[in-house]
């Protein structure tokens, strides 16, 4: 393939727009490992992206997508043969280097894994970084929070990372409490396991407090802000809290009581530069004793042609669940 299609964003006076370009496979960037594109998946990142922020994106016009499976087409390396079946999640791809919402990258031979045996590259994309994201959050409050220690609290828990949580800590056995704004998707977590809901202005009560009421065992938060304020003070002794996002607000409001009255543990989950040999783990946990029954009918399915109307509405916070890009 000399010429591929991709999704491409461009700006002109402050403005930015969304289209399928053809590209030339000489455009792409430095790397040394070349991979067609089978399917990716959309994050809130990659809305960002198509929407112009720079913290996310330097330079346009840009290609976004920070997820990608497929095969190899070349390697500069013997790790890979072309053919192989792999797979790129985070680094800097689809943030400043040309990304998976396209039939073909280039990237650097340090961020691509093998498919994991028991995930296809179409499931793989159904977690994507959403569902890598979650498992390092359930690994992490899974070490020392059993499942008869109390229940756990899932904010933004229609979201792409909330919603394979509640699905996760449900398998695992927890007793999962899910935050959301929205009351059409109480439905759909309670097919993921949710067994109680809050509303995001309940969830938020106390949080100009120093410490509330234990509640809670352990907590995924993925908004930040006064959520995550109110979820940290109203953890149980010895509750385990980790955060991923800042969708509602990059500040904390916080004192030390919950952590020096409490033992109360915060952890920050990042997955976009978290070791190879993590993400390993993390994958082979989602392809076996972590697999979530069902997850291939939990997803919504799109054409690379349908993708940027649905960044454009995950901005407006229009989005819920997963949604996998099938390239071709």
């Amino acid at each position: 393939m000399d010429t591929f299609k991709a999704l491409w964003i461009e700006e002109k006076d402050g403005e930015y727009s969304l289209g399928i370009s053809r590209r030339k496979r000489d455009d792409l960037p430095p790397g040394e490992v070349t991979i067609r594109v089978r399917y990716s998946c959309l994050n809130y990142k990659d809305a960002l992206s198509a929407s112009g922020s720079p913290g996310v994106t330097r330079s346009y016009p840009h290609t976004p997508g920070i997820d990608a499976a497929g095969e190899v087409v070349s390697c500069d390396d013997d790790a890979f043969s072309p053919g192989d079946q792999v797979v790129v999640t985070g680094w800097d791809l689809g943030m400043n280097t040309s990304g998976g919402l396209s039939q073909m990258i280039r990237v650097p031979l340090a961020w691509v894994l093998p498919l994991p045996r028991g995930l296809s590259a179409r499931t793989i994309m159904i977690y994507g970084t959403a569902g890598l994201t979650a498992a390092l959050s359930v690994d992490v409050l899974s070490w020392t929070v059993a499942p008869t220690d109390g229940d756990v609290l899932v904010s933004g828990a229609s979201g792409g990372v909330g919603s394979v949580a509640v699905a996760l800590l449900s398998r695992l056995g927890y007793a999962v409490t899910a935050v959301t704004g929205k009351p059409e998707a109480r439905d759909f977590l309670k097919t993921l396991g949710a067994r109680d809901f809050m509303t995001r202005q309940e969830a938020e009560e106390g949080s100009d407090r120093p410490i509330l009421k234990g509640r809670w065992a352990g907590v995924v938060d993925t908004v930040g802000g006064n959520i995550l304020s109110a979820a940290v003070k109203g953890c149980l002794p010895g509750g385990v809290v980790t955060c991923c996002g800042n969708a509602a607000s990059a500040d904390l409001d916080l004192t030390v009581f919950p952590f020096i009255l409490r033992g109360v543990t915060l952890k920050g989950i990042d997955s976009q530069h978290c070791p190879p040999s993590l993400r390993t783990r993390m994958w082979e946990q989602l392809a076996g004793l972590w697999r979530l029954p069902g997850v291939e009918e939990t997803v919504r399915e799109i054409s690379l042609e349908e993708a940027g109307p649905v960044l454009e509405g995950m901005i407006r916070g229009e989005a819920m669940g997963r949604t996998l890009v099938r390239i071709d």
